[in-house]
């Protein structure tokens, strides 16, 4: 009787529902599939770079500020601009 009882409780109760872990992009290249669209912009080298992520001003080493575009095609995170 006490197994029936136990059996029924058992089926009447709601299962968990597990939820997926969240997806963190590991590298850069799986961010750049995940973000659409981007721009071309001039570096300071003068050469054209494509970036996906946002364009940033930062200090540089001798105390000035230096824009940089970030995520941009190739092996750099941050290129800095021409002005």
């Amino acid at each position: 009787m006490n197994a029936l009882a136990s059996l029924l409780l058992l089926l009447s109760l709601p299962a968990p529902e597990v939820a997926p872990p969240p997806r963190i992009p590991a590298d850069h290249a799986i961010l750049r599939q995940a973000q659409k669209g981007g721009r071309w912009y001039l570096a300071e080298s003068g050469h054209a770079v494509y970036c996906y992520g946002p364009v940033m001003t930062l200090t540089d080493a001798q105390g000035g500020l230096q824009r940089v575009a970030t995520f941009c095609q190739g092996e750099k995170s941050m290129v800095p601009l021409k002005d």
